[in-house]
Protein backbone atom coordinates (compact mmCIF):
# COMPACT_ATOMS: atom_id res chain seq x y z
CA UNK A 1 0.00 0.00 0.00
CA UNK A 2 1.66 3.50 -0.41
CA UNK A 3 2.07 5.88 2.22
CA UNK A 4 -0.60 9.04 1.07
CA UNK A 5 -3.16 6.52 0.47
CA UNK A 6 -2.14 4.58 4.07
CA UNK A 7 -2.39 8.08 5.14
CA UNK A 8 -5.55 9.40 4.04
CA UNK A 9 -7.09 6.02 5.59
CA UNK A 10 -6.01 6.13 8.74
CA UNK A 11 -7.48 9.72 8.69
CA UNK A 12 -10.55 8.67 7.52
CA UNK A 13 -11.01 6.11 10.30
CA UNK A 14 -10.06 8.66 12.97
CA UNK A 15 -13.28 10.71 11.66
CA UNK A 16 -15.18 8.06 11.31
CA UNK A 17 -14.44 6.54 15.24
CA UNK A 18 -16.59 10.25 16.32
CA UNK A 19 -18.49 11.33 12.94
CA UNK A 20 -21.74 12.89 13.43
CA UNK A 21 -21.53 16.27 10.93
CA UNK A 22 -19.93 15.06 7.90
CA UNK A 23 -21.45 13.55 4.87
CA UNK A 24 -19.95 11.41 2.21
CA UNK A 25 -19.69 14.16 0.18
CA UNK A 26 -18.51 16.64 2.97
CA UNK A 27 -15.30 13.68 3.56
CA UNK A 28 -14.61 13.53 0.34
CA UNK A 29 -14.27 17.03 -0.25
CA UNK A 30 -11.86 17.25 2.52
CA UNK A 31 -9.44 14.65 1.12
CA UNK A 32 -9.67 15.96 -2.53
CA UNK A 33 -10.58 12.89 -3.95
CA UNK A 34 -14.21 11.50 -5.12
CA UNK A 35 -17.18 9.87 -2.99
CA UNK A 36 -16.84 6.88 -4.82
CA UNK A 37 -12.84 6.56 -3.10
CA UNK A 38 -13.79 7.02 -0.10
CA UNK A 39 -17.04 4.53 -0.25
CA UNK A 40 -14.12 1.87 -1.22
CA UNK A 41 -12.11 2.84 1.98
CA UNK A 42 -15.28 2.28 4.26
CA UNK A 43 -15.82 -0.77 2.33
CA UNK A 44 -12.49 -1.61 3.35
CA UNK A 45 -12.90 -1.07 6.73
CA UNK A 46 -15.70 -3.65 6.42
CA UNK A 47 -13.70 -6.24 5.16
CA UNK A 48 -11.47 -5.97 8.21
CA UNK A 49 -14.15 -6.37 10.67
CA UNK A 50 -15.06 -3.04 11.51
CA UNK A 51 -18.60 -1.87 11.81
CA UNK A 52 -19.71 0.88 9.95
CA UNK A 53 -23.24 2.47 10.01
CA UNK A 54 -24.82 5.01 8.37
CA UNK A 55 -27.00 7.66 11.01
CA UNK A 56 -29.03 10.41 9.88
CA UNK A 57 -26.79 10.57 6.76
CA UNK A 58 -23.39 10.59 8.35
CA UNK A 59 -21.10 7.44 8.05
CA UNK A 60 -19.36 6.60 11.56
CA UNK A 61 -17.60 3.11 13.23
CA UNK A 62 -20.20 1.24 15.26
CA UNK A 63 -18.73 1.38 18.91
CA UNK A 64 -19.19 -2.72 18.87
CA UNK A 65 -16.50 -3.21 16.39
CA UNK A 66 -13.30 -4.98 17.29
CA UNK A 67 -10.63 -2.68 18.45
CA UNK A 68 -12.71 0.78 18.40
CA UNK A 69 -11.70 1.51 21.83
CA UNK A 70 -7.72 1.44 20.56
CA UNK A 71 -8.93 3.87 18.03
CA UNK A 72 -11.26 6.57 19.67
CA UNK A 73 -8.85 6.28 22.42
CA UNK A 74 -6.31 8.29 19.37
CA UNK A 75 -9.04 11.28 18.85
CA UNK A 76 -8.13 13.03 21.83
CA UNK A 77 -10.98 16.34 21.48
CA UNK A 78 -14.38 16.78 20.33
CA UNK A 79 -14.85 19.32 17.48
CA UNK A 80 -16.51 21.68 20.26
CA UNK A 81 -13.34 21.46 22.57
CA UNK A 82 -10.82 21.76 19.67
CA UNK A 83 -12.57 25.42 18.93
CA UNK A 84 -12.17 25.96 22.75
CA UNK A 85 -8.18 24.98 22.30
CA UNK A 86 -8.29 27.01 19.32
CA UNK A 87 -9.04 30.32 20.82
CA UNK A 88 -6.32 28.92 24.02
CA UNK A 89 -4.08 29.21 21.18
CA UNK A 90 -4.64 31.88 18.65
CA UNK A 91 -3.70 33.87 22.36
CA UNK A 92 -0.04 32.49 21.88
CA UNK A 93 2.11 35.00 20.66
CA UNK A 94 2.45 34.99 17.21
CA UNK A 95 6.38 34.47 16.88
CA UNK A 96 5.93 31.08 19.65
CA UNK A 97 7.22 27.89 18.26
CA UNK A 98 5.37 25.85 20.61
CA UNK A 99 1.87 27.13 18.52
CA UNK A 100 2.44 26.10 15.65
CA UNK A 101 3.45 22.27 16.95
CA UNK A 102 0.20 22.65 19.04
CA UNK A 103 -1.65 23.49 16.35
CA UNK A 104 -0.22 20.75 13.89
CA UNK A 105 -0.93 18.51 16.54
CA UNK A 106 -5.13 19.70 17.52
CA UNK A 107 -5.72 19.54 13.50
CA UNK A 108 -4.09 16.50 12.44
CA UNK A 109 -7.76 14.76 11.96
CA UNK A 110 -9.18 18.29 10.90
CA UNK A 111 -9.18 19.95 7.75
CA UNK A 112 -5.65 20.92 6.26
CA UNK A 113 -7.13 24.40 4.83
CA UNK A 114 -8.42 25.59 8.22
CA UNK A 115 -4.81 25.46 9.72
CA UNK A 116 -4.17 29.07 8.73
CA UNK A 117 -7.44 30.18 11.09
CA UNK A 118 -5.47 29.14 13.71
CA UNK A 119 -2.50 31.76 13.27
CA UNK A 120 -4.07 34.61 11.10
CA UNK A 121 -6.60 36.00 10.74
CA UNK A 122 -8.53 38.88 8.00
CA UNK A 123 -7.24 39.27 4.54
CA UNK A 124 -3.87 36.81 5.46
CA UNK A 125 -6.09 34.03 6.65
CA UNK A 126 -7.25 34.07 3.29
CA UNK A 127 -4.35 34.53 1.05
CA UNK A 128 -2.82 31.67 3.12
CA UNK A 129 -5.54 29.61 2.27
CA UNK A 130 -5.00 30.63 -1.50
CA UNK A 131 -1.03 29.81 -1.10
CA UNK A 132 -1.89 26.03 0.78
CA UNK A 133 -3.92 25.07 -2.42
CA UNK A 134 -1.53 26.33 -5.08
CA UNK A 135 0.77 24.51 -3.00
CA UNK A 136 -1.06 21.59 -2.51
CA UNK A 137 -1.91 21.75 -6.24
CA UNK A 138 1.68 22.89 -7.19
CA UNK A 139 0.29 25.83 -9.18
CA UNK A 140 2.31 29.05 -9.92
CA UNK A 141 0.50 32.10 -8.31
CA UNK A 142 0.72 35.85 -8.72
CA UNK A 143 1.68 37.55 -5.75
CA UNK A 144 -0.66 41.01 -5.95
CA UNK A 145 0.70 44.32 -4.66
CA UNK A 146 3.38 43.07 -2.64
CA UNK A 147 5.26 45.56 -1.01
CA UNK A 148 9.59 44.78 -1.15
CA UNK A 149 11.33 46.44 1.94
CA UNK A 150 14.33 45.91 -0.49
CA UNK A 151 13.36 47.72 -3.81
CA UNK A 152 10.97 50.16 -1.48
CA UNK A 153 8.52 49.11 -4.52
CA UNK A 154 5.08 47.77 -5.19
CA UNK A 155 4.21 45.21 -7.64
CA UNK A 156 3.10 41.75 -8.75
CA UNK A 157 5.47 38.85 -8.33
CA UNK A 158 4.93 35.79 -10.00
CA UNK A 159 6.39 32.95 -8.03
CA UNK A 160 5.61 28.34 -6.91
CA UNK A 161 5.25 28.75 -3.76
CA UNK A 162 6.53 25.57 -1.59
CA UNK A 163 6.28 25.86 2.25
CA UNK A 164 5.42 28.50 4.68
CA UNK A 165 7.86 29.46 8.05
CA UNK A 166 6.84 29.21 11.23
CA UNK A 167 3.13 30.24 11.74
CA UNK A 168 2.83 31.49 8.36
CA UNK A 169 4.92 34.45 8.61
CA UNK A 170 7.12 34.13 5.76
CA UNK A 171 6.68 32.26 2.39
CA UNK A 172 8.89 30.19 0.51
CA UNK A 173 8.67 30.54 -3.38
CA UNK A 174 10.68 30.42 -6.33
CA UNK A 175 10.69 32.93 -8.87
CA UNK A 176 11.18 32.48 -12.27
CA UNK A 177 12.71 36.01 -13.28
CA UNK A 178 15.20 36.12 -11.17
CA UNK A 179 15.77 32.33 -10.58
CA UNK A 180 15.67 32.32 -7.06
CA UNK A 181 14.15 30.95 -3.67
CA UNK A 182 12.99 33.82 -1.87
CA UNK A 183 11.13 34.71 1.14
CA UNK A 184 7.91 36.46 0.89
CA UNK A 185 6.50 38.20 4.01
CA UNK A 186 3.03 37.09 4.32
CA UNK A 187 1.38 40.50 5.92
CA UNK A 188 3.03 42.47 2.85
CA UNK A 189 0.66 40.42 0.17
CA UNK A 190 -2.71 42.73 -1.15
CA UNK A 191 -3.86 39.57 -3.13
CA UNK A 192 -3.26 35.93 -4.29
CA UNK A 193 -4.19 34.92 -8.01
CA UNK A 194 -3.57 30.91 -8.45
CA UNK A 195 -2.64 30.31 -11.95
CA UNK A 196 -3.52 27.34 -14.10
CA UNK A 197 0.02 26.82 -14.94
CA UNK A 198 1.68 24.17 -13.02
CA UNK A 199 5.15 24.45 -11.01
CA UNK A 200 8.12 24.57 -14.26
CA UNK A 201 10.76 24.62 -11.32
CA UNK A 202 9.74 22.06 -8.87
CA UNK A 203 13.31 20.56 -8.67
CA UNK A 204 15.06 24.16 -7.70
CA UNK A 205 12.49 24.35 -4.74
CA UNK A 206 14.88 24.47 -1.91
CA UNK A 207 14.43 26.89 1.63
CA UNK A 208 17.29 28.82 2.33
CA UNK A 209 18.90 29.48 5.89
CA UNK A 210 17.20 31.97 7.75
CA UNK A 211 18.62 33.76 11.07
CA UNK A 212 17.03 34.49 13.90
CA UNK A 213 16.04 37.97 12.73
CA UNK A 214 14.16 36.48 9.83
CA UNK A 215 16.37 37.48 7.55
CA UNK A 216 17.81 34.43 4.48
CA UNK A 217 21.33 34.84 3.05
CA UNK A 218 24.04 32.89 2.01
CA UNK A 219 26.43 35.11 3.71
CA UNK A 220 27.21 33.77 7.74
CA UNK A 221 28.31 36.50 9.33
CA UNK A 222 29.07 36.06 13.29
CA UNK A 223 28.55 38.79 15.68
CA UNK A 224 28.96 39.40 19.39
CA UNK A 225 27.47 41.90 21.20
CA UNK A 226 27.29 42.46 25.30
CA UNK A 227 23.48 43.54 26.12
CA UNK A 228 22.14 45.00 29.08
CA UNK A 229 18.79 43.36 30.48
CA UNK A 230 16.13 45.47 29.10
CA UNK A 231 17.79 44.58 25.20
CA UNK A 232 18.21 40.80 25.90
CA UNK A 233 14.53 40.88 27.37
CA UNK A 234 13.12 42.59 24.44
CA UNK A 235 15.27 40.63 21.94
CA UNK A 236 13.78 37.22 23.00
CA UNK A 237 10.58 39.01 23.22
CA UNK A 238 10.95 39.95 19.57
CA UNK A 239 12.93 37.35 18.65
CA UNK A 240 11.79 33.69 20.11
CA UNK A 241 14.98 32.34 18.40
CA UNK A 242 17.64 34.25 19.95
CA UNK A 243 17.59 32.95 23.48
CA UNK A 244 19.57 29.83 22.87
CA UNK A 245 22.19 32.24 21.46
CA UNK A 246 22.10 34.43 24.96
CA UNK A 247 24.28 33.32 28.12
CA UNK A 248 24.52 35.02 31.17
CA UNK A 249 27.76 36.77 31.64
CA UNK A 250 27.47 38.20 35.08
CA UNK A 251 24.94 41.22 36.41
CA UNK A 252 22.50 42.49 34.47
CA UNK A 253 24.26 41.49 31.07
CA UNK A 254 23.82 38.99 28.89
CA UNK A 255 25.97 37.78 25.39
CA UNK A 256 24.42 37.28 22.36
CA UNK A 257 26.69 35.13 19.87
CA UNK A 258 25.33 34.06 16.71
CA UNK A 259 25.48 33.92 13.23
CA UNK A 260 23.21 36.19 10.19
CA UNK A 261 22.53 36.64 7.25
CA UNK A 262 22.70 39.89 7.00
CA UNK A 263 23.27 43.25 9.69
CA UNK A 264 19.89 44.64 8.29
CA UNK A 265 18.32 42.78 11.06
CA UNK A 266 20.46 43.24 14.07
CA UNK A 267 21.08 46.77 13.09
CA UNK A 268 17.09 47.42 13.03
CA UNK A 269 17.11 45.84 16.20
CA UNK A 270 20.15 47.80 18.06
CA UNK A 271 19.62 51.17 16.61
CA UNK A 272 16.87 52.09 19.49
CA UNK A 273 18.69 50.45 22.45
CA UNK A 274 22.75 51.96 21.57
CA UNK A 275 22.19 52.78 25.25
CA UNK A 276 21.61 49.36 26.87
CA UNK A 277 24.71 47.69 24.57
CA UNK A 278 28.00 47.53 26.20
CA UNK A 279 29.58 46.41 22.49
CA UNK A 280 29.43 44.51 19.10
CA UNK A 281 31.92 42.64 17.33
CA UNK A 282 32.96 42.62 14.76
CA UNK A 283 34.12 45.89 13.51
CA UNK A 284 31.86 45.46 9.90
CA UNK A 285 28.86 45.63 12.42
CA UNK A 286 29.85 48.88 14.43
CA UNK A 287 30.97 50.57 11.05
CA UNK A 288 27.59 49.21 9.52
CA UNK A 289 25.86 51.01 12.45
CA UNK A 290 27.43 54.27 12.49
CA UNK A 291 26.77 55.05 8.72
CA UNK A 292 23.06 53.85 9.92
CA UNK A 293 22.89 56.36 12.88
CA UNK A 294 24.73 58.96 10.72
CA UNK A 295 21.89 58.59 7.85
CA UNK A 296 19.60 58.87 10.70
CA UNK A 297 21.04 61.90 11.77
CA UNK A 298 21.24 63.63 8.00
CA UNK A 299 17.33 62.52 8.13
CA UNK A 300 16.90 64.40 11.36
CA UNK A 301 18.89 67.76 10.05
CA UNK A 302 16.57 67.64 6.53
CA UNK A 303 13.59 67.36 8.67
CA UNK A 304 14.82 70.41 10.80
CA UNK A 305 15.97 72.42 7.78
CA UNK A 306 12.24 72.03 6.14
CA UNK A 307 10.79 73.14 9.87
CA UNK A 308 12.36 76.31 9.25
CA UNK A 309 11.14 77.06 5.67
Amino acid sequence: MDQPKLDRQLRLMMILTGNHSLTLAQIAERFDTTGRTIYRYIDTFREAGFVIKKVDGYYRIDKSSPYFKDISSLVHFTEEEAYILKSAIESIDENNLIKQNLKKKLYTVYDYKILAETVVKGKNSININRLTQAIEEQKQVILKGYSSANSNKVSDRLVEPFRFTTNYIQLWAFEPQSGRNKLYKISRITDVEILAEDWQNGDKHTEGRIDIFRISSDQHLLIKLKLGLRAANLLQEEYPLSEKYLSHCGGNYWLLETEVCSYEGIGRFAAGLMDDIEWMEPTELREFMEQKISRSMERLKDFEQKDKR
